[in-house]
């Protein structure tokens, strides 16, 4: 029987002692994992040539972290503390990184392992960390129920798809006396990609799309919890203060105002956007904010009671909401002005983008 290849579980040894083991490493993670120096030293020259350690001399070597970083860290989830995972593991590995950077992956590090202490239902939290070739790349695993099987539960919505609709939109949490629900939607914006993995479904946000996306993954792949994964460039020039601003209610307010929502994630496989019921799974919550930008990129026709719900009868109800249609096709536009035309001759026209 082929013995298991231990090669990670090694490497995952060798850069969590480095800083307390400097001079004795292999001797040291050799003990600790019960196999020969030769074994682990052989995995020691990989991460040297990796730029994961230095190596200093050669006949009693002395060694520390390289350029390159790569941690695990695993906590049980009781009496855990967010800021302490932050200033005792994940900062010490993000030195040298500019203040903008470091400062949107202290708050990505703090929500999202927040999240899990609050809303996972698990046991442990595994926070990895990668940095190289210019690259940071942060994941937050836990064991627990599944976010979007979380969501789907408090909201009482008829399919798991649908959370992921709810996370696009923002201010969304099954806890709202000690959440606000900002958490996940600024902390997507903030990275160049961020992906959450769960239950079968992946939330999906690249910066360099207009769009959130879905993706139905192999459910018997899924091992259970919720998989955080999120990556950028190390010289971004990108600021949190940035990201808050874009959503902001005006330059000076720091109100969460606005937001922007995939019309498409309001399908649950292929039905076709037709129904009132579907409009109102849309614009469920969409009340909490000013403006509201319905993003129709993907949707190719609606049908008539689908616009009537959403131009007419919303727009009626809560004409303190401005709803801004972007990125429509003809067709969708045209639904869109035949139900505004029924709304009120004195309404205000929709702004078509």
């Amino acid at each position: 029987m082929a013995r298991p290849d231990r090669s990670e579980d090694i490497e995952r040894a060798l850069l969590r002692e480095v800083d307390a083991h400097p001079q004795d490493l292999v001797r040291v993670v050799a003990n600790l994992m019960r196999l020969s120096r030769t074994a682990v030293a052989a995995r020691v020259r990989v991460l040297v040539e990796a730029g994961f350690l230095e190596k200093e001399g050669t006949t009693r070597p002395t060694y520390r972290r390289g350029p390159n970083r790569r941690a695990e860290f695993r906590h049980a989830l009781a009496d855990l503390q967010e800021d302490r995972v932050w200033s005792h593991d994940v900062a010490p590995l993000l030195r040298g990184l500019s203040a903008n950077v470091l400062d949107i992956c202290h708050h990505a590090i703090t929500e999202m392992v927040n999240n899990t202490i609050d809303h996972s239902e698990g046991s442990e939290v595994r926070i990895e960390v990668v940095m190289k070739e210019g690259r940071v790349e942060l994941s937050v695993v836990d064991d627990g129920i599944g976010i979007f099987r979380k969501i789907t539960r408090a909201l009482s919505l008829p399919d798991e798809r649908l959370a992921l609709l709810e996370l696009s939109k923002g201010k969304l949490t099954t806890d709202p006396k000690r959440h606000s629900g900002e958490g996940v939607f600024f902390t997507s914006r903030m990275f160049d990609h961020f992906e959450i993995v769960s239950g079968g479904l992946v939330f999906d946000h690249d910066a360099t799309e207009p769009d959130d996306i879905l993706l139905d993954i192999d459910e018997s792949a899924d091992v259970g919890g919720t998989a955080v994964r999120m990556a950028i460039a190390a010289d971004s020039p990108r600021t949190a203060r940035q990201v808050f601003d874009a959503f902001s209610s005006g330059p000076d307010e720091y109100a969460f105002a606005k937001t922007v929502v995939p019309v498409r994630l309001a399908k649950v496989g292929d039905e076709n956007l037709i129904s009132r019921s579907q409009a109102k799974r849309l614009l469920l919550r969409v009340d909490r904010f000013r403006c509201v930008m319905l993003d129709f990129e993907g949707v190719t026709t609606i049908g008539q009671a689908f616009a009537d719900e959403i131009f007419r009868v919303f727009s009626n109800e809560h004409p303190e909401v401005e709803l801004v249609a972007i990125h429509a096709v003809p067709e969708v536009q045209q639904m869109i002005r035949r139900a505004e035309v029924l709304r009120d001759e004195g309404g205000d026209q929709l702004s078509l983008l």
